[in-house]
């Protein structure tokens, strides 16, 4: 028997939607509040296209502007992109040094279509070793939007899971010496209210482009019950069409959160 969506469509027939088909879809039935992406493909796309890596990410950005356009045009309160993670910087220095400029170019042309779209950002990761100037366009964009009320856009920047997780143990730490904490006390309340992502909620669904079959040091915590959706499109190649089939995949599920 073929698996259905709650619309009765067979998940395999979903591929052959079209954008606006897809969209329809998705619309019938409540969306997530927070989808979470992992963005990889990027240098495989250019290699197997005999391009350089830079050609890769300078696709990968036109990706994420197209995955913020297609979650405000379908109502997702939070997108949280996979920008550059803490092992990023063990990249040849090169590629970096690419990277950092290519962010920097972006935090200023994104700004206006942000503002457009009512596209809140917010930044969790470490701030320390991250280049000044990239820092300062960072917080000017936050800055700029943080009145806007409609998408959030997270961008995890010099994130990893397990530094996330390490600081939030040692703030912890720091409230049990000062004897505010009982450490029988600690709930997990407690450890999400200590990690970057406090105020925001955990994601719904988290999506996994270019086919590899794990979750990279990202929100180790936050996607304990978190859906999971594999493409094997490198990101790049990932559009709005790509996003809505995920989200009418993740509709016709049952979350049971450790039930039967």
């Amino acid at each position: 028997m073929a698996l259905r969506s709650r619309s009765g469509t067979p998940r395999a027939e979903l591929s052959t939607l079209s954008e606006s088909e897809l969209l329809v879809r998705a619309r019938e039935h409540p969306v997530p509040r927070h989808v979470a992406i992992i963005m990889d493909g990027n240098g495989r796309w250019a290699t197997r296209r005999g391009l350089p890596r830079v050609a890769g990410h300078r696709e990968g950005v036109k990706a994420a502007r197209a995955a913020v356009r297609a979650g405000t045009e379908i109502g997702l309160d939070y997108l949280t992109l996979y920008a550059f993670s803490t092992e990023n910087w063990s990249r040849p220095e090169d590629e970096v040094s690419m990277l950092m400029s290519l962010l920097e170019e972006a935090i200023y042309r994104e700004l206006p279509d942000l503002m457009a779209r009512n596209v809140r950002l917010r930044v969790i990761g470490r701030p320390g070793g991250v280049p000044l100037p990239i820092r300062r366009g960072i917080d000017r964009v936050v800055e700029a939007t943080r009145d806007n009320t409609g998408l959030t856009l997270v961008m995890a920047f010099n994130y990893g899971g397990r530094d996330e997780l390490l600081e939030a143990v040692r703030a912890l730490a720091v409230r049990v010496q000062a004897g505010e904490l009982a450490p029988a006390a600690i709930s997990e309340a407690d450890v999400s209210a200590a990690l970057y992502t406090r105020d925001i909620p955990d994601p719904d669904l988290l999506i996994r482009t270019s086919g590899e079959m794990r979750v990279s040091n990202f929100l180790l915590w936050q996607i304990a019950y978190t859906e999971l959706w594999i493409t094997p499109t490198l990101w790049p190649d990932f559009g709005a069409r790509d996003l809505y089939r995920a989200l009418v995949d993740f509709q016709g599920r049952t979350r049971r959160f450790g039930g039967v």
